[in-house]
């Protein structure tokens, strides 16, 4: 025998009703022999409640009497054959006629009691069960209705009446001997006083029903029937990754339903829990989902919790004082005071020093709980024992819940590292004994934000998601976003990672999607949906939108983005960049940039400062987190200067080189922006200050490779002209290292804090010798590689390889 329960969405409409009646004939065809307790349908609880709360204010409820008689005609009409109709029809006309009755009383009197509602509330269940068993009564002929309130025996505490266990047993022991053949379909959420007044059961009232039933009559199973696919780890609304649980605990389903979980009221598990009877929690929508099983025991799960639950909006009142330190019964004096009075506190801590407690209240008790303990502790608060606590509002408690937790080291650490990480302040923690719970109270508008950055470091077999927002769309960052969507489907499978661009913005539009931007169709998105850039807005709306893992990418050659990375650090969003300004400033401005960042546990990545797509950064700061210690580092750094001593050689003159980088692409309009060695100068600093140096650009010695009337030019052209006239310049320089068998390299070397750039002129047996194209590369000396350098060699510019560097950068955040 088995108890199946169906809410108020199950049986909502037509439609829905089909299914509950397809789960039922399932059932009775396996010879389950169900007992089925249905909810009024969806809205019904609502509406009568507001059309009893009309009658006692005098306004009228005709047009709701005539709304609720349309609703359940219709049921009737479309799902009941027309020769059995009528019957149907005129008894719930007569239950029609009895409510209006009651409710014209209810406008005479112009009062209305608890007891005059819960009686004007119980038809919704009434209309209900009896048309669904009149439905089922065309299939299965030993349908029957009975109204619970008859046999569900309760003392007179109108709108949540407790049960007289001992009176129900008999009477529902008795019913199903007399009945022991029939289908019966059962009110929910009513019952009935010594007297025969009805009253209703209060919140989860139905469920309660159902328990009540399956745990006298020895269920195998009871079925609580809704419209999810069981418990899920979190809320399905916020956390979109949310799953379903296969097994969960009778314990472990009350601390996730207490902490917001709706899908079951606690209370109503209790007779459930008392026989060792399962619950199963199945989608009268999605029949052929296992759904969730919740029993006794709990089931070995791969993962340290069963889930996070939450309650959105909470206050919390701190009471402190030397009057509480080594008071005995002080606690009980104040809870039993709240208690007293009806107030639900749902979450408690207490200091060790016994100096403070804190406790959480739903929002419309605070005020009353700090008048109550004004009054209960006026003496200790004008001897200032005490300290007149306040109410502090908007917050949430957030839950991770599981039997696994109490064998599993590091829980806690958990659950803070991922909400300090995106910068989620813990205003309060409660963990039981037990430790199958540990509770926090945060700020609510930071509860979406923490349920999925939680979720996401919990169940780390999911999906981790990076939210992006990326300034500038030129070469770099539209090829980025290519690379983006064509490894969208390798990160997912390989990685466990997806990264959404969110926000977009050029010089020009910016755009926001929480969802994602589609990588595919970005360009033309930003122009017919993008707003008017602006860059302070952007880095707003960024912080504002507060969502998990998100990483800030700096893909522009601009000056301006720099200024906001401070306060993108201290709103704990990650930040990649292309972008070389920051790092390469004045040192102190770096070494803000790389504390703050620290200090609020995000990731600054910015790899291809120096080597484009080469692993340079990295190796340095491995080498030196290994404990490695750096004394020399030579490079070089530029892929325009490499181009043009690599093809300087035979016939060539420098000018024809020159000019034939600048035709290829490989230079600046300008070839002096280049040549200059400024670039080159940006990266050596970075590179210094990254092995631990305090280095300023003035402090840099750079070797200019041009002579002065070049760099002294007015324009472009008249640049070329005067290089021609230095040719006789260069074509010394190159004959000197041909004589040599040598090569002219321009070289950037640290060595003991010191940071130079020169050309030079080295032999075959230099590592940078047999350099060509427009490579880049590094020699690491270090002191366990004193005798053969660690070499790093490969593109150092272009499009492809620096958005690839950037797309390295970011699916290493985090990742530590």
């Amino acid at each position: 025998m088995k108890v199946l329960k169906f809410g108020g969405t199950s049986v909502g409409t037509v439609d829905s009703i089909k299914s509950v009646l397809e789960i039922v004939k399932s059932s009775y065809d396996r010879g389950e022999k169900p007992l089925v307790v249905l909810s009024a349908m969806s809205g019904v609880t609502n509406l009568l409640t507001q059309m009893a709360e009309n009658a006692a204010q005098r306004k009228s409820f005709a047009e709701d009497i005539k709304l609720l008689e349309e609703k359940h005609f219709e049921v009737v009409k479309q799902l009941i054959a027309i020769k059995y109709q009528n019957p149907v029809y005129t008894k719930l006309k007569l239950m029609l006629n009895e409510l209006e009755e009651i409710l014209q009383g209810v406008y005479a009197l112009q009062e209305l009691s608890l007891q005059s509602k819960d009686l004007i509330i119980s038809y919704g269940e009434r209309f209900s069960n009896y048309m669904v068993s009149k439905i089922m009564e065309q299939y299965i002929p030993e349908s029957i209705y009975v109204d619970a309130s008859h046999y569900m025996k309760t003392d007179s505490n109108f709108g949540n009446a407790h049960l007289n266990e001992e009176l129900t047993t008999q009477l529902i022991n008795s019913l199903k001997h007399t009945h022991a053949d029939k289908l019966m379909f059962v009110t929910g959420f009513i019952g009935s006083n010594e007297e025969g007044r009805v009253t209703t059961l209060g919140r989860g009232g139905s469920d309660y029903t159902a328990a009540i039933f399956g745990s006298i009559l020895g269920a195998s199973v009871i079925e609580i029937w809704t419209d999810v696919n069981g418990m899920l780890t979190a809320d399905p609304r916020i956390v979109k990754k949310a799953f379903s649980l296969p097994v969960l605990s009778y314990t472990e389903a009350m601390e996730l339903s207490y902490f917001g979980a709706k899908v079951i009221y606690p209370p109503t598990m209790i007779p459930a829990f008392m026989k060792r009877i399962p619950i199963a929690i199945r989608n009268t929508f999605e029949p052929e989902f296992p759904g969730t099983i919740i029993q006794f025991e709990s089931d070995c799960s791969q993962y340290p919790i069963k889930g996070i639950s939450s309650i959105s909006d909470v206050s919390i009142i701190n009471l402190s004082g030397s009057g509480m330190i080594g008071k005995s019964g002080f606690s009980g004096r104040l809870f039993t005071l709240l208690a007293r009075e009806q107030i639900n506190v749902i979450l408690i801590t207490q200091s060790s020093s016994e100096h403070s407690i804190t406790f959480a209240v739903n929002p419309s008790d605070a005020e009353k709980a700090l008048k109550l303990i004004a009054t209960e502790f006026e003496l200790e608060l004008q001897a200032n024992k005490l300290v007149m606590p306040e109410v502090e509002k908007d917050l949430s408690v957030l839950a991770i819940v599981g039997e696994n937790m109490k064998r599993t080291p590091g829980m806690s650490g958990r659950l803070f590292a991922a909400l300090g990480r995106n910068g989620i302040n813990v205003r309060a923690i409660a963990q039981g004994s037990s430790e199958f719970n540990i509770s926090v109270i945060i700020a609510k508008e930071d509860l979406a934000k923490a349920l999925n950055a939680v979720h996401d470091a919990f169940f780390a077999e999911l999906k981790k998601t990076l939210h992006v927002f990326n300034l500038g769309t030129g070469n770099i960052g539209s090829t980025l976003f290519k690379q983006l969507a064509k490894q969208h489907d390798f990160l997912l499978d390989k990685n466990d990672l997806e990264i959404k661009v969110v926000g977009v913005a050029n010089s020009r539009k910016m755009l926001f999607d929480k969802n994602g931007i589609n990588l595919e169709t970005w360009k033309e998105d930003l122009e017919a949906n993008g707003q008017v850039s602006d860059l302070a807005a952007f880095v707003e709306t960024m912080k504002s939108m507060n969502l998990p893992n998100c990483v800030f990418i700096d893909n522009t050659a601009s000056k301006l983005p720099a200024k906001y990375y401070e306060d993108i650090f201290k709103s704990n969003i990650s930040i990649v960049t292309c972008n070389k300004i920051a790092n390469s400033g004045d040192y102190a401005t770096y070494k803000l940039l790389h504390d703050t960042a620290r200090r609020h546990g995000v990731d600054f990545f910015y790899e291809t400062n120096v080597g484009a797509g080469l692993p340079i950064v990295r190796v340095l700061k491995d080498l030196m987190l290994s404990g490695d210690r750096i004394l020399k580092i030579e490079a070089i750094l530029s892929g325009t200067i490499s181009y043009i001593f690599n093809n300087f050689v035979g016939e060539a003159s420098f000018y024809d080189v020159v000019k034939k980088a600048q035709e290829l692409g490989y230079t600046e309009p300008d070839p002096r922006d280049d040549l200059g060695g400024v670039d080159f100068m940006r990266k050596m600093l970075i590179l210094a200050r990254d092995a631990g140096y305090v280095v300023e650009a003035e402090d840099v010695e750079l070797e200019q490779i041009l002579p002065e009337s070049c760099a002294a030019a007015a324009s472009v052209d008249e640049f070329y002209a005067e290089l021609l006239k230095a040719d006789s310049f260069f074509n010394e320089l190159k004959e000197k290292a041909a004589a040599q068998n040598k090569v002219i390299r321009y070289i950037g070397k640290l060595e003991e804090g010191k940071v130079s750039i020169s050309m030079q002129m080295v032999d075959e047996t230099h590592p940078f010798y047999s350099l060509s194209g427009s490579d880049n590369i590094i020699s690491f000396t270090t002191e366990r590689y004193k005798e053969r350098p660690l070499v790093v060699k490969g593109p150092g510019a272009g499009a492809e390889v620096t958005a690839a560097g950037v797309f390295a950068d970011l699916v290493n955040v985090g990742a530590k």
